[in-house]
């Protein structure tokens, strides 16, 4: 059931379903997507999600933004946490069980991996992965660093369910059946 705070806005090209609650003075601005049907969607109070953000709960990560956040546009947040006055530049991905402490900057196209804790305050520069509780920050040219600190993460297992190295047809097979259309 999505619940809007009566003085909060969501822009009529917004698509918002699902278990959502929009808190006061939050705006959703047009195109943006607001997925609560395969997990609980929370927003605080005075958030921007700007256009074309995707925001999506998770069953086992609920997705939850504190207070006075900016989404920038072209974002994904995936079953993450977003505490108070985050700053989520245009094309940022965070992706489950991830958390992004209060104050922090997620530049332009940059990543917080899954399970990885951002520290309050903490900048990810433009284009750079943060990963690891606590989160350590990598630049492109950086990848086998990086992998050392993300493969133990998870990501297949947190994302989809699976083992690291299941084949992609069976991956998507399943992918298929938790966005099939449900009954109604």
């Amino acid at each position: 059931m999505v619940t809007i705070h009566e003085t909060a806005s969501v822009a009529p090209s917004a698509v918002v379903s699902g278990d959502v609650v929009i808190g006061a003075g939050s705006r959703i601005l047009p195109l943006a997507v607001i997925d609560g049907e395969r997990g609980t969607v929370r927003i605080g109070s005075d958030v921007v999600v700007m256009e074309h953000a995707v925001l999506r709960g998770r069953a086992n990560h609920p997705l939850t933004i504190g207070d006075a956040v900016l989404v920038g546009p072209h974002t994904h947040l995936n079953g993450t946490t977003v505490e108070d006055e985050v700053f989520v530049a245009t094309g940022a991905s965070l992706f489950p069980g991830s958390l992004a402490g209060s104050g922090a900057e997620l530049r332009i196209g940059s990543v917080l991996h899954v399970n990885s804790r951002l520290e309050p305050g903490t900048v990810v520069p433009i284009g750079w992965v943060a990963a690891g509780d606590p989160a350590q920050l990598f630049s492109a040219d950086r990848h086998e660093e990086l992998w050392q600190v993300q493969e133990p993460l998870d990501f297949p297992g947190t994302v989809y369910g699976v083992p690291r190295g299941t084949p992609m047809r069976e991956v998507m097979r399943r992918q298929s059946e938790v966005y099939a259309p449900r009954g109604g």
